[in-house]
């Protein structure tokens, strides 16, 4: 079992910046590659970017590329999501997730977070 609690999330203005964390407990979190999704209201679950378990392999949804920026330290256990230059449209709750490979859809990982809301005023 993977235990994930996300951090980070807080309302900020158009074009600031947070860093979200991912805190794992339970196993080892580098035996497995890390997602960020992310759920507006009323819309589903939506892909943002993963890395592998090593951090060699990262793969990005365009809504996020150039703005956001996926690591991990694996040594604490703890994956982060560092995003710049938000827009109200990034407003939603951020999830982690845990998998066996960098997967895009939500239905492939085993283990989520509890989720942290992101809001970006105007």
């Amino acid at each position: 079992q993977v235990h994930l609690v996300e951090s980070g999330g807080g309302l900020v203005q158009t074009g600031g910046s947070l860093r979200l964390s991912c805190a794992a407990s339970g196993r080892t979190v580098s035996n497995y590659a890390m997602g960020w999704f992310r759920q507006a209201p009323g819309k589903e679950r939506e892909f943002a970017e993963c890395i592998s378990w090593s951090g060699g392999y990262t793969y990005y949804a365009d809504s996020v590329k150039g703005r956001f920026t996926i690591s991990r330290d694996n040594a604490k256990n703890t994956v982060y999501l560092q995003m710049n230059s938000l827009k109200p449209e990034d407003t939603a709750v951020y999830y982690c997730a845990a998998s066996s490979y960098c997967y895009t859809q939500p239905n492939g990982y085993s283990y989520w977070g509890q989720g942290t809301q992101v809001t970006v005023s105007s």
